[in-house]
């Protein structure tokens, strides 16, 4: 048993677009994101989220799950067109789902973790330009302003946006996310600054309005580890993840692209003022992190930065999903790093796995695959804890079953089972060794 901190945030995370639902009713509008799924193609077995997990009509019974299992804590994230189908038009059933799920949590005993965005873009501001527009960002902190005065006192803790680089560089390189644009590389460049823009209006906009919550990013910044540990090889991993984020989370913590970064691009570096950075850098109390896989790296005086990367083997260890390979020691450098470049204090917001989760004649999900990736992070975050790095606390993805993007419903991230035909939720094997882990306050 490896304990953890005393008042250490034991979590779960969701996000609105793969859990709630209701996307066709009440008044919610369109997003990127829907109107990306109703094209014939996009998503595996043409799944389409519009009921799925069904959270909006059954976040009660979610909420009085996660009170069984111990859950501490739910990171969830806002359906912005639901709130505002149309610009500046406010949808009061929207509005008051949220504010009632809230309500609800606070009842049971769970702090809400609200994060702004998650990568569903109102279709109307897509078509206005979508990231390719500063405007964007801007209106974001907008929205941000609004949500935190519905809210009042009732939320204290805020994520910004989630993943910069997968709702903007995602979207615009040929990548299969909305909008499935190709854009030159200068231009790919410019929707991740108004991505980092983005955040920082966010970060602006909660302070000025919510001064009594803590507020930080949920970001995926790549980690690096080494591939063993020698000073000369950490040290080298601490430099890459530093280099190889350059363009999106060094430069929030830094409040500057790296001079190397710069270098780089040449004419496709993105154009900036001293005022955008400014803003990219508004001070945060915390960063999260999420984190999945890692690279790994050698210490190597000969190449650029001073570290090679080593590649994994077509056999290491994954879980359903082949890039979700497992390198647990990612969570320990994860926050080490974070901490030691940038002083950060992190939460890890989100960390999980898919796996082929089968109902057996007991009616049980024995997913032990699972239930050994959590072990394996977990104890390496303790580690980082034991060493007295600041980590406040760790959100498993996911809480339910569902939505995986491109990949439909096909994998199951979720410690509890959704049947997608009557929406029953069983809790797996992994849910009880969560909620046994968060009743010791250690990893067992």
């Amino acid at each position: 048993m490896y304990a953890m901190p005393e008042n250490f945030i034991w979590g779960a995370a969701t996000a609105a677009f793969q859990v709630e639902g209701g996307l066709e009713c009440d008044g919610a509008g369109e997003s990127s994101w829907l109107n990306f799924c109703r094209v014939k193609g996009n998503i595996k077995n043409d799944d389409i989220p519009t009921t799925g997990c069904d959270q909006y009509h059954l976040y009660r019974e979610d909420v009085a799950l996660m009170k069984r299992l111990g859950i501490k804590a739910y990171r969830f994230s806002l359906n912005w067109s639901r709130i505002f189908p149309r610009e500046n038009v406010l949808n009061e059933k929207g509005l008051a789902y949220y504010q009632n799920l809230v309500d609800a949590l606070l009842e049971a005993g769970i702090e809400p973790y609200v994060t702004i965005f998650h990568w569903d873009l109102p279709q109307y501001l897509e078509d206005a330009g979508g990231w390719r527009k500063k405007e964007t960002a801007q209106k974001l902190g907008d929205f941000a302003s609004f949500m935190a005065k519905a809210f009042g006192n009732k939320v204290k803790h805020y994520f910004t946006v989630n993943e910069i680089s997968m709702f903007t560089a995602g979207g615009y390189n040929g990548s299969k996310h909305p909008p499935c644009i190709k854009l030159p590389d200068k231009d790919i460049y410019q929707v991740i600054h108004h991505g980092n823009l983005a955040h920082g209006y966010v970060a602006q906009a909660l302070r000025a309005t919510a001064p009594h919550a803590e507020i930080g990013i949920a970001n995926n910044p790549g980690i690096t580890v080494p591939v063993w540990e020698t000073p000369e090889n950490v040290e080298a991993a601490k430099r890459a993840t530093r280099l190889e984020n350059a363009c999106c989370h060094t430069a929030i913590e830094e409040g500057r692209y790296p001079d190397e970064f710069l270098e780089k691009l040449g004419a496709d570096a993105p154009c900036f003022t001293d005022e955008e950075m400014k803003i990219i850098a508004t001070p945060t109390d915390f960063t999260g992190f999420n984190v999945y896989t890692a690279r790994y790296c050698v210490a190597d005086a000969e190449m650029p930065g001073g570290y090679r990367f080593i590649d994994r083997a077509a056999e290491h260890p994954y879980m359903n999903l082949t890039w979700l390979r497992q390198v647990p020691s990612a969570t320990y450098y994860g926050a080490k790093f974070i901490y030691e470049l940038w002083g950060k204090t992190t939460y890890v917001s989100e960390n999980g796995c898919a796996a082929d989760d089968k109902i057996d004649g007991n009616g049980e999900i024995n997913d032990t695959g699972r239930l050994e990736y959590l072990r394996g992070y977990l104890t390496s975050l303790q580690r980082a804890c034991a060493e007295k790095i600041p980590v406040k606390g760790y959100f498993l993805w996911s809480l339910l079953d569902n939505f995986e993007w491109m990949q439909g419903f096909a994998p199951r991230f979720g410690i509890v089972h959704v049947d997608y035909a009557t929406r029953q939720r069983t809790p797996k094997l992994s849910a009880r060794y969560y909620a046994a882990c968060i009743r010791r306050n250690a990893v067992l």
